[in-house]
């Protein structure tokens, strides 16, 4: 009987969570259905309100953004647009970090979150996954001695939340892995591991 129930559990958890976590990322992309006028919304044209309208909304217009901003006019309305923020006092520092920070990940030239890394942490002989962010900057530049690397290793089995570091580019070994290998493998605890890829040993 407890061997049924735990076979049951392996299949449906992993399941329900999936469907749980789509049925948010879909609710949230729905509100974008807001944008459109009362009497253009599914309640109104349709009579109920149609589940995954409001994500292929989003969708389009990410896409359409992206293709009028490819343009010299929409470079130019973008550039007006950007200037505009950045001579609001609060807005300013919000957007030009954000912008930043989504430069860094989404570009394609960028090499942020493209590598992952194993470093000693939180102490000697104890080792963990990280990604590697770029270069230390700034005034921090100045305070270190050698080669540094930005790290982000995240927590487990939560991603989103963990911690900055700057180690020596020497303490930073860089994996054979992809990083959504290794991401499964930080949120899976360790469960989940990546396929072994033996080395020639000298």
């Amino acid at each position: 009987m407890r061997k049924y129930f735990i076979t049951g559990l392996l299949i449906l958890v992993p399941l329900g969570i999936t469907f749980w976590v789509l049925h948010a990322i879909i609710t949230t992309m729905d509100q974008s259905l807001l944008l459109l006028p009362e009497q253009w919304r599914p309640e109104v044209v349709f009579g109920t309100k149609v589940p995954g309208l409001g994500a292929l909304l989003t969708v389009l217009i990410v896409f359409v953004t992206g293709l009028l901003t490819r343009n010299f006019i929409g470079n130019y309305v973008v550039r007006i647009w950007e200037g505009l923020l950045n001579r609001i006092p609060i807005v300013n520092s919000i957007y030009s970090s954000v912008k930043q920070v989504s430069d860094t990940l989404f570009s394609s030239s960028g090499n942020a979150f493209r590598k992952a890394v194993l470093i000693e942490y939180p102490r000697r002989d104890c080792w963990t996954i990280g990604f590697l962010t770029g270069v230390p900057g700034g005034d921090v530049v100045n305070h270190l001695q050698g080669d540094f690397v930005s790290v982000y290793v995240p927590t487990t089995p939560n991603p989103t939340s963990g911690f900055f570091l700057m180690v020596p580019k020497a303490d930073a070994i860089e994996l054979d892995m992809s990083v959504d290998a290794a991401l499964k493998y930080i949120v899976s605890m360790g469960v989940v591991a990546p396929e072994h890829l033996p080395t020639d040993k000298k």
